[in-house]
């Protein structure tokens, strides 16, 4: 090879180098999400040699809750993030609206998802959901079909599936029909369908209605009568509780959860028993349960919004998409692959079957949940509802005097947040 040419050679490499930009991911993993996040990036670095994209993965609730915030204040947070906090991180936020190709894309799929981030700007284009978590039931089929009962179909009640469940718990010597996390998020769907509004004409958090009343009511109701098992709500000592060890162990017929479950019910249940998730029960307003999940966010301190825009564009094309749902059996937060259904990659049929279901209840979980779940102050109507309705169930106020305090709690947390 002639000197020139070796040269060349041995330059080109250092010349690419120097032009590329290296943009910072900031990452936690619940599960094998990383992996497969760096290998769709590997992948989009072999087809875009200028871009290097670096993940930091850090622990969920160290990294992403208390680090990151920060940084961010700080000026020092990185190109983009994984996180949680979707309203309340929005001030960081960049709009990529102007750096994509198809803008129309982002609000036809993720448009309802994109509200949460963008509790200032409703143009804002700031990430995209890498998983949507929903709330919903799961069932014990195995104890069903023993007990010879039909299982009541989707657009059931609540109270027909208290019905059921009662009559297999009664049948196959169960200790309880059902259970659901202590959790006023878990509450909040059920109480929608029932009609619960959650919010006043001027968008203020207001509890005291008919439909939250009739679910509160319900809930009492099945507690005092022995429907439900009362480890979860009455013996929770005021922390948040799951009620996931007693359905694994098979004490209850009917548990009321989320999808977040599945992965673990694949580990420890397996196909010891059949278990199945099944469409959130009905009210007379909706077939609700609540959203939930992480996002892909990109932030406006980065020196390179245009190389995180490609980035962005990429992983949030609908093929890359389906791959990473489908690789990391997460519920898509794409209403067009909701709608279409994600071939879960997972060898348990009851899993996949779960997980489509889960993914169905996307399509149908109702406005008031989606304006719920991106209310800034959602976790102190959440806890208000679970700690005065707990001391309802033993014997400390009256159904009233309940809710009479979750609002006032409501107000001054609020108040005390500076609002």
């Amino acid at each position: 090879m002639a000197p020139s040419l070796m040269l060349l050679g041995l330059t080109a490499p250092l010349a690419l180098a120097q032009n590329q930009v290296e943009l910072r991911m900031t990452w936690y993993d619940d599960g094998n999400e990383g992996q497969v996040m760096r290998e769709l990036l590997d992948r989009f670095e072999a087809d875009n040699p200028d871009i290097r994209v670096v993940m930091d993965t850090v622990a969920y609730s160290s990294g992403i809750l208390e680090t990151l915030p920060l940084q961010l204040a700080s000026g020092d947070g990185p190109d983009m993030a994984r996180v949680t906090n979707l309203g309340g991180l929005s001030e960081y936020y960049l709009d990529l609206r102007e750096y994509l190709s198809d803008p129309e894309y982002w609000e036809e799929n993720f448009g309802q998802f994109l509200d949460w981030m963008r509790p200032e700007d409703p143009e804002m284009i700031p990430g995209f959901m890498t998983q949507l978590t929903v709330t919903g039931p799961f069932v014990n089929k195995t104890l069903f079909d023993q007990a010879g009962v039909e299982m009541p179909a989707e657009g059931a009640t609540w109270e027909a599936w208290a019905q059921a469940t009662r009559e297999v718990a009664e049948a196959t010597g169960t200790a309880f029909a059902m259970a659901m996390d202590r959790s006023g998020h878990r509450l909040a769907g059920a109480a929608i369908s029932q009609g619960a509004a959650y919010f006043d004409e001027e968008g203020n958090p207001a509890i005291d209605d008919e439909g939250f009343r009739q679910m509160a009511q319900l809930m009492v109701d099945w507690h005092q009568d022995g429907t439900m098992i009362p480890d979860v709500w009455i013996g929770a000592g005021g922390t948040y509780t799951a009620g996931n060890e007693q359905f694994i162990n098979g004490e209850v017929v009917f548990y009321m959860s989320g999808s977040w479950q599945v992965g673990q019910f694949a580990e420890t249940i397996g196909d010891a028993f059949d278990w199945v998730a099944v469409p959130n029960p009905c009210g007379p307003a909706a077939c609700t349960g609540m959203p939930g999940g992480a996002a892909l966010v990109a932030f406006e301190d980065t020196d390179h919004p245009e190389e995180v825009a490609r980035v962005m564009e990429y992983l949030a094309s609908e093929p890359v998409l389906e791959e990473f749902y489908a690789r990391t059996l997460f519920i898509p937060g794409h209403l067009g692959l909701a709608e279409r259904g994600i071939d879960f990659q997972t060898d348990l049929e009851l899993a996949a079957d779960a997980l489509n279901v889960f993914a169905g209840e996307v399509t149908r979980l109702d406005d008031t949940a989606f304006a719920l779940q991106g209310y800034p102050f959602n976790r102190v109507v959440f806890d208000a509802t679970t700690n005065r309705l707990t001391q309802v169930l033993v014997g400390e106020l009256s159904l009233d005097e309940a809710i009479a305090r979750m609002q006032a709690d409501i107000e001054e947390g609020i108040a005390a947040a500076g609002q």
